[in-house]
């Protein structure tokens, strides 16, 4: 037998399994076809570190210590499973447990974040290990040198701690420079040694400081899939919404683990996740902090595809019927309101308020319906017309949600003509793509390029025609990005109504 460790679940497995076997047994969450992380066992060396991460029943954090770390290193396991005795505006303390420090009688000045030792009574024999949550003055009972260290990251559970909460964990930071041997592998047949740890999955802590930052990121891994498009050792990065708007909603230090969103210049709307401690950043907003599995987007390289998890999960009732979305709501506690036709056939096509960390905030969300026969469902053509479809993804904004809105511009004989409501500026223009060649065939969805000058105008027709595209366009001035699953869905519609495509 051998015993290895998969995203920290203990398991025994017979000699010769392999991933597939600790996957099945351990009923751990994986993805198929995603990167799995492996370390081999004795490839971590010890050495002396001066961070450490730190696990509440409010959710993790992680500090530095400071100047000398005797005291800590002495003492701070002896606070494991301790919960807090009292919390104040200004300190929460966990405790008391026996020391031999050397109390102090004397006011000190406590910055925000500042970790240190205090005692009841001025005496040893109730040490308490303390956590500062504003810049203030007292005297607690500390030893000369009260301060032991700083919190780096995770600050705002600093601020959830209250009396009842307990310290679960505090675990050393490793430097990764001495992990070895470690295999990068979606081959679900590589084989297992003894003492090997595994991880096939990575969850993120979204912040509540950064509501749209973190709804982008959602996006992103919509799929519960984040895809390493650019890798360094210091980061990685998903660019799957890479020129799409995201505001800058929080400051604070990319520490490892940290996830953000660049909000301008090169890169906007990159989704990163730190493997290094970087400073803070005026175009990286910080939408959440991994919990779990950094040490699988420490071992994956370049191209790799991810499994994600995120607390919380994305609430989007975009694209359902509002049966659907009041069984997944009230599944999650949140109630729905209904908004605009509410018939059996409707489908939700606008959400209030319209990003998960609101939502959740607030207990409810406000569906807005439509007739089913407003939803357009269409095929697109990823291989044939990339370019133009990024440009019509972007404008309906497909890249992060189930569908999206499409006025309808105008309309002749079979012809269907469309402007989007986002203007796409980025998109200055629209290449020759996947043109007609001697039919444009009914249901054909197309794109006017840039060779006319009504270029971005989209359109439908429900008739073959072998001398104009789909906006009315000869061929060589329309590109073809798709096609309508059931274009008898367009009669009837007029100039002004709005439809909504949805992508199948």
């Amino acid at each position: 037998m051998i015993t290895i460790e998969i995203n920290g679940q203990r398991l025994e497995l017979k000699n010769g399994s392999n991933l597939r076997d600790a996957i099945e047994l351990s009923k751990t969450f994986y993805i198929p076809g995603t990167t799995a992380g492996i370390l081999k066992s004795g490839t971590q060396k010890e050495e002396a570190t001066s961070e450490y991460r730190v696990f509440t029943t409010k959710g993790e954090f992680r500090i530095e210590l400071i100047g000398d770390s005797m005291i800590w290193n002495r003492f701070s396991h002896n606070f494991l499973n301790i919960k807090a005795h009292w919390e104040t505006n200004n300190s929460v303390a966990f405790g008391p447990v026996e020391t031999d420090i050397l109390p102090e009688r004397a006011e000190k000045k406590y910055n925000r974040y500042d970790i240190f030792f205090g005692t009841g009574g001025y005496d040893a024999k109730n040490t308490y290990l303390m956590f500062s949550k504003n810049r203030h003055i007292s005297d607690y009972g500390s030893p000369q040198d009260a301060l032991v260290g700083k919190v780096i990251s995770g600050k705002d559970i600093i601020a959830k701690l209250k009396q009842g909460d307990t310290l679960i964990k505090i675990e050393p930071v490793v430097r990764w420079e001495t992990l070895l041997d470690k295999v990068s592998t979606h081959d679900l047949s590589t084989m297992l040694e003894d003492g090997m740890r595994i991880f096939t999955y990575f969850k993120v802590d979204l912040v509540n400081e950064a509501p749209e930052g973190a709804e982008h990121f959602l996006a992103v891994i919509r799929k519960k899939i984040f895809n390493i498009d650019t890798f360094s050792n210091s980061f990685i990065s998903d660019d799957a919404l890479k020129g799409e708007g995201c505001p800058y909603e929080h400051w604070e230090a990319r520490s490892e683990g940290s996830v953000a969103v660049r909000t301008d210049g090169l890169g906007n709307g990159r989704a990163y996740i730190y493997k290094e401690d970087r400073t803070s950043s005026a175009v990286h907003s910080v939408v959440g902090h991994v919990s779990a599995g950094i040490e699988l987007i420490r071992i994956a390289e370049h191209g790799s595809r991810l499994t994600a998890l995120s607390n919380p999960e994305q609430v989007m009732i975009l694209g359902m019927s509002f049966e659907q979305a009041e069984e997944m709501l009230s599944a999650r506690g949140l109630r729905l309101e209904k908004r605009g036709y509410t018939g059996e056939d409707a489908i939700i096509v606008e959400q209030d308020p319209d990003t998960t960390i609101e939502i959740i905030g607030e207990g409810i969300v406000t569906g807005l319906g439509v007739r089913s026969d407003k939803i357009i469902d269409v095929s697109f053509y990823y291989d044939l017309a990339p370019k133009t479809l990024d440009f019509f993804r972007h404008s309906l904004r497909l890249k992060d949600r189930p569908l999206g809105p499409l006025p309808v511009f105008y309309t002749y004989e079979n012809t269907y003509l469309f402007r989007s409501e986002k203007e796409a500026e980025a998109y200055k223009e629209i290449n020759p793509e996947n043109i007609p060649k001697t039919t444009a065939r009914a249901g054909d969805i197309g794109v006017t390029n840039q060779a006319a000058k009504r270029y971005g105008m989209i359109g439908v027709r429900l008739t073959d025609d072998d001398r104009y595209g789909p906006t009315g366009e000869k061929f060589e001035c329309t590109n073809i990005i798709g096609k309508v699953i059931d274009p008898d869905r367009l009669r009837g519609v007029k100039a002004g109504d709005v439809v909504y495509i949805r992508e199948v």
